[in-house]
């Protein structure tokens, strides 16, 4: 019998999104397809089909392989912030942070540079400290059991110390990712960068286009004949306008409009479930832009008129052309989770792709966390006055270049809507005591306030506890 299912060796990512695309239009086999692609332009193909005539899911029948090296921790979650999205970054578990320089933002004057550079030294030196320190009061009060071995229990020591001293590690610390996408979330990533707000995350958009269009820096086979990999694409990621746009006009209405707003009612963990859902996009298109909590901004727009929503979402829109898809705030689910958490924390809960995530900008407005281990080792004094030493660096600089000194001990605040599936994943697997105890709290809260609004489905999450604990297992 003739085979059913045939597996294909990698292809340059263009030639497979033209092999893929010509077998769904032709009648021939897949081996006739790939035969013809190599003797057809396949750059040709793809000005025609998918940039000029707009049939957009050829492009995501190519996979492109990219990693970014020496960039900040603040790029490389910029990076990230794509929902189809494939990729693993450094550890701050597993690897010692301190040995690389904090990267510094080119627009710093020399003044400021030179503030900067001190401050990250203060925070590294302080990282070290606490991790020794909290290596030795984890050794004392955690003993190697019989039958574990050395070297696993040293491991796990240290993975235990990092956890707590990564609170001290700076947004502009070095950092690796690697990602595998799509020619279509490719697309949709560069333009995005483009429209950042921070000059290294725009520089790494254009770098990406170059890397496209040039031969790939790593074969695997060295002896093969190298061609770019993305050469059509590398010519069509312009700036998303329509983003930029949108942020600046949204920011400015905000600014002109809203009431002022009573910041005594903080969670940690707020949930809703709601049922205007042309209020929920207002609140999600204005919670990027401004301070305040979702609720707070959900229920001001149910109380407003039709025209006054419709005002919002005009402004949102106005520089929509037909290229642009709707901003994310338009996507959602049936539950909006707002967190109020530190920045290494929603690193780790920044990796589920299977909900809607908005953040609001970092900052130093709403404090920091510490670390029951900085507490009970004695070493508060030191971590409050780096982290604040931190903070007074940050306001001396401009608003985006000072956001690249603030610890990962930062809380901010971040929006995650996602159907009832992807809340009880994310429960279950970060409650669990291999994880980091700052999102093994947060995944506690987010079962329990489940509870509380649908109790029927909240039964059904297994989460564990915060307080049952096995520091040494991984």
């Amino acid at each position: 019998m003739p085979k059913r299912v045939l597996t294909v060796s990698p292809m340059p990512p263009e030639k497979s999104a033209y092999a893929l695309a010509r077998y769904s239009r032709s009648p021939d086999s897949v081996a006739d397809s790939i035969d013809w692609v190599r003797t057809h332009d396949s750059q040709k193909f793809l000005e025609s089909f998918y940039f000029q005539y707009g049939h957009a899911s050829i492009a995501d029948l190519g996979h492109v392989v990219i990693c970014f090296e020496g960039i900040s921790e603040l790029a490389a979650t910029e990076i990230e912030d794509e929902q189809l999205w494939d990729g693993q970054a450094r550890s701050s578990r597993y690897q010692n942070f301190s040995k690389s320089n904090p990267i510094v933002p080119d627009e710093l004057s020399e003044q400021q540079a030179a503030l900067y550079r001190d401050t990250a030294a203060a925070l590294t030196e302080g990282y070290n400290q606490i991790h020794a320190t909290t290596s030795a009061w984890l050794a004392d009060r955690l003993p190697r059991p019989d039958d574990m071995k050395e070297e696993p229990y040293r491991r796990n020591i240290a993975a235990r110390a990092f956890d707590v001293a990564r609170y001290l590690l700076p947004l502009g610390i070095p950092t690796g990712v690697g990602q595998v996408t799509s020619i279509r979330t490719l697309e949709r990533q560069i333009r995005r960068l483009k429209a950042s707000e921070y000059k290294e995350v725009r520089d790494l958009a254009s770098e990406i286009a170059e890397a496209c269009a040039s031969d790939p820096a790593c074969k695997w086979n060295p002896n093969e004949a190298a061609e770019p990999v993305a050469p059509t694409l590398a010519r069509h990621v312009d700036v998303d306008c329509h983003l930029l746009d949108s942020r600046q006009a949204l920011r400015q209405w905000a600014e002109q409009n809203l009431l002022p707003w009573n910041y005594a009612h903080l969670h940690e963990v707020d949930l809703l479930r709601p049922d205007n859902i042309a209020a929920d996009v207002v609140a999600s298109l204005l919670y990027s832009v401004t301070d305040r909590p979702y609720r707070a901004l959900y229920e001001a727009a149910c109380d407003w008129s039709h025209a006054q929503r419709n005002e919002v979402i005009d402004v949102a829109l106005r520089s929509r052309t037909s290229r642009d898809e709707l901003l994310r705030a338009f996507r959602g689910g049936p539950y909006v989770y707002d967190i109020v958490m530190d920045i290494g924390a929603y690193r780790d809960l920044h990796r589920h792709r299977r909900c809607q995530q908005i953040r609001q900008q970092y900052g130093s407005a709403l404090g920091f966390d510490t670390p029951a281990a900085i507490e009970d080792g004695g070493m508060s004094d030191q971590y409050e006055t780096l982290v604040r030493r931190a903070f007074d660096t940050a306001a001396q600089l401009p608003a985006a270049d000072g956001q690249y000194i603030l610890p990962f001990g930062t809380r901010a605040r971040f929006l995650f809507k996602m159907d009832f599936a992807e809340a009880e994943y994310i429960c279950r697997l970060r409650s669990g005591v291999k994880g980091h105890f700052s999102y093994r709290r947060l995944a506690w809260a987010m079962k329990e306030k489940m509870q509380q609004i649908e109790p029927e489905l909240g039964r059904l999450i297994d989460a564990t506890p915060p307080w049952v604990e096995d520091p040494l297992k991984r």
